[in-house]
């Protein structure tokens, strides 16, 4: 088989494309004959050695959290129904090994994959996916909404302004470049504004109408996260998710300021939406439902398996736009 390993910390060529052993299976664990792998930030991250809050993995290794495929092999304990089944799953936060033609994961974590769901919607869902449908819940937009949503033509932000319109709100989405601005506004935005261009706080304002926003879906973080949630008015809502700008940090409100203001400010994963009811898998699976019923349209942006490195580059200099995704054997290669 082939796999993407990684045997020292660095830029992105330091993803290399080898033949490597199949995966051993486990009690309780099947092998994927992986069709699509998500490409995370988080991976960028780790990739360069930067701890970010998570310990970095040992090495050598195969990068990638996400994965879906066909059951091609099944451990100790596991149904043989699941062989040949499509199916898609979030292989961990420590255990990785997506970025490959095949991986190993748990029984547990695999969802089949809806009738009519393409493998590259699929993965985007499961990780992606389950994290938009954990910040909406968290968010409860509605119709009286004024929604701002910063890295609106990114796998997440696309997602978040398809559903804040969908809920009836007002949506503008902050992005860089006229393709993106152009992706958003495919996306039903009412507003699409270049945070790049000088003078992009005015554009806003613009967009907006000269009205306060009601929510803004934040991220980015940094400088740019904290201009976006100054549009708040009196009772606005902010929430954060990440971290995507220069400066690699939240935006963060003082207590003082968040009175002076009137708005409050929640970090919108992590614990809180662990902590939602059902858990992960029943926002996974919510996810999955709602591409399928045509809800939520992932938009991707596709690359071969042995492209990884181009792949990481492109996602770290926001040359990309929707869900990063690998596709084992589109090259032409085992």
């Amino acid at each position: 088989m082939y796999a993407i390993r990684q045997h020292a910390f660095g830029a992105p060529d330091k993803l290399v494309y080898e033949e490597v052993d199949p995966p051993s299976l486990g009690p309780g664990e099947v092998r994927l004959a992986v069709t699509a792998a998500g490409v995370h930030l988080m991976d960028t991250v780790l990739r360069a050695g930067r701890e970010m809050g998570m310990a970095l993995p040992r090495l050598p290794m195969t990068p990638g959290r996400e994965a879906a495929g066909v059951v091609d092999a099944v451990g100790a304990g596991v149904d043989a129904g699941w062989l040949g089944e499509r199916v898609v799953a979030y292989l961990g936060h420590e255990r990785n090994g997506g970025y490959a033609t095949h991986a190993v994961t748990s029984a547990d974590s695999l969802h089949r994959i809806p009738d009519g769901l393409d493998d590259n919607a699929a993965v985007t869902m499961i990780g992606t996916g389950r994290t938009a449908i954990g910040i909406l819940e968290q968010a409860t937009l509605s119709a009286k909404d004024v929604v701002v949503v910063t890295a609106a033509a990114g796998g997440l932000g696309t997602l978040l302004v398809q559903a804040a319109r969908g809920a009836g709100a007002v949506v503008v989405g902050l992005a860089g470049g006229g393709q993106k601005l152009d992706v958003v506004r495919e996306q039903g935005a009412n507003g699409a504004v270049d945070y790049t261009l000088p003078g992009w706080e005015e554009l806003l304002r613009e967009a907006l109408g000269g009205v306060p926003s009601t929510v803004v879906l934040d991220g980015v973080g940094g400088r740019l996260g904290r201009t976006a949630a100054e549009s708040l008015g009196d009772g606005g809502r902010h929430l954060y998710f990440g971290w995507a700008s220069d400066e690699g940090r939240f935006t963060s409100f003082s207590p003082q300021e968040l009175e002076k203001y009137g708005i409050t400010s929640q970090l919108a994963v992590g614990p809180s939406l662990f902590g939602l009811p059902g858990g992960i898998r029943r926002l996974e699976e919510t996810a999955l439902q709602w591409a399928a019923a045509g809800r939520l349209s992932p938009v991707v942006q596709s690359f071969p398996l042995a492209c990884a490195d181009e792949a990481h580059h492109a996602l770290e200099t926001r040359a990309t736009v929707g869900k990063v995704v690998l596709r084992p054997g589109t090259d032409g290669r085992p």
